[in-house]
């Protein structure tokens, strides 16, 4: 045999050891017998393995809706002027420039009467109302400050003017604040004295309690009279020693046939009022009946734009009410702040935030439309968490004028109502 061949053939051999040695990590660790395993040929056909269910797999609950911190804040001030003013400051805490739409809702049968540079009074919508606008770029972790005087027919009435910050476009709240401005009361010199400080109350006073310790006096030397003169005689006198037969007066206890058919018509009663009760809360909740009507948590409040109002769980602030021209099938956008007082998280529904219109009628938000104008969020999918505060336009889709926009957390709380300028 060629050497060449030889070397070939031992090449072979070692490739092929090594190839085995390397095989042997792969093998099962416990080879079975050969002496008593079957042969491949015999062995049975395995049967096929029945697939296993998979875990169940727990659904995790729905996380609470926490505020999602936005760069821009907005914090309104009433300035202490005779005439109503309002310091508005505009904060960007980001880390980069923000162009944003500043609007001032003013009061109605208001206008402004002097604004800082770059604002400019508008219409809102076809409500008739005035806002101040804005439009600003802020500047990285900056403040801009912004000053309106408005003039109104009655001065001495307090005026609640709104501001809110949206985005670039106008339609996405970023941040809103409310405050409400009141007319100075000025100090009066001659103002009356405490009426506990008052000469005719002090004189009488004292004479009242003179009256009062004189009867006290003469009523106990009344009642002691008798004991004296009993004791001062020989005789036995008309107190002691008492009869032997004197026995103290017997109290009369009603008869039993009295007392208990009236306990019985007095808890008839009381089942009766409270099941009269509890069925016209229930029929009052119904959904062709006044949402406020029968509601069991609280009752309902009613104020302006602007002005926060509570119920059972929420604190709402509406802060603007816009709406389409037209008079049919247009769509009214409000912008409203909500705040969890509660301490607990809580659920809310698209279906119980309605506006009302001039006949009676209601309707529920549009639930595409306000989930367009979250950006494509569903901000009723989960709740709301303990002390959180939301910012979000609502989108009503009505025929008419709304006359009024009412919001509640649950369905047996009573709400509250604003009324559209």
């Amino acid at each position: 045999m060629p050497a060449s061949t030889r070397h070939h053939r031992a090449l072979a051999v070692f490739v092929h050891c090594v190839g085995l040695l390397s095989a042997l990590p792969l093998l099962p660790a416990a080879a079975p017998d050969l002496g008593t395993t079957p042969h491949p040929a015999a062995a049975p056909a395995p049967e096929p393995a029945t697939p296993s269910a998979p875990p169940a797999v727990p659904v995790p609950p729905k996380e609470a809706t926490t505020t999602k911190p936005s760069p821009v804040t907005v914090a309104v001030a009433p300035e202490g002027t005779p005439a109503p003013r309002y310091r508005i400051e505009v904060r960007n805490d980001g880390g980069s420039p923000v162009t944003a739409t500043v609007r001032q809702e003013l009061p109605p049968g208001a206008m402004a009467t002097a604004i800082t540079d770059g604002g400019r009074e508008t219409s809102a919508g076809t409500s008739g109302a005035s806002e101040v606008t804005w439009r600003l770029t802020l500047a990285p972790r900056s403040t801009t400050t912004l000053a309106t005087a408005i003039s109104t027919t009655a001065p001495d009435e307090p005026l609640t003017a709104p501001a809110c910050a949206y985005s670039a476009d106008g339609q996405q709240p970023l941040d809103c604040a409310t405050a409400t401005w009141s007319a100075a009361t000025p100090a009066r010199d001659d103002a009356p004295a405490p009426v506990w400080r008052r000469a005719p109350v002090l004189l009488g006073g004292s004479a009242a309690v003179l009256v009062v310790a004189g009867g006290a006096l003469w009523s106990r030397r009344r009642r002691r009279r008798p004991v004296a003169a009993a004791l001062a005689a020989g005789g036995p006198g008309t107190v002691y020693p008492r009869p032997e037969n004197a026995r103290p007066p017997r109290r009369r206890s009603p008869s039993v046939w009295l007392v208990v058919p009236v306990a019985a018509s007095v808890l008839a009663g009381t089942v009766g009022a409270a099941t009269w009760a509890a069925t016209r809360q229930v029929a009052g909740v119904g959904p062709e009946a006044q949402p406020t009507s029968g509601a069991w948590q609280g009752t309902g409040v009613s104020g302006a734009v602007g002005v926060p109002l509570r119920e059972a769980a929420f604190e709402f602030t509406v802060y603007r009410i816009a709406c389409e021209p037209g008079d049919s099938a247009r769509q009214c956008q409000a912008t409203v702040g909500v705040r969890n007082v509660s301490p607990e998280r809580q659920t809310w529904h698209g279906k119980l935030q309605r506006v009302y219109l001039p006949d009676g009628t209601w309707v529920s938000t549009d639930e595409q439309a306000t989930r367009a104008a979250n950006q494509g969020q569903d901000v009723f999918a989960a709740p709301l968490a303990a002390g959180s505060r939301l910012v979000l336009p609502l989108v009503f889709t009505v025929d008419g004028q709304p006359e009024q926009v009412e919001l509640r957390s649950g369905v047996f709380s009573a709400g509250v109502r604003v009324d559209v300028p």
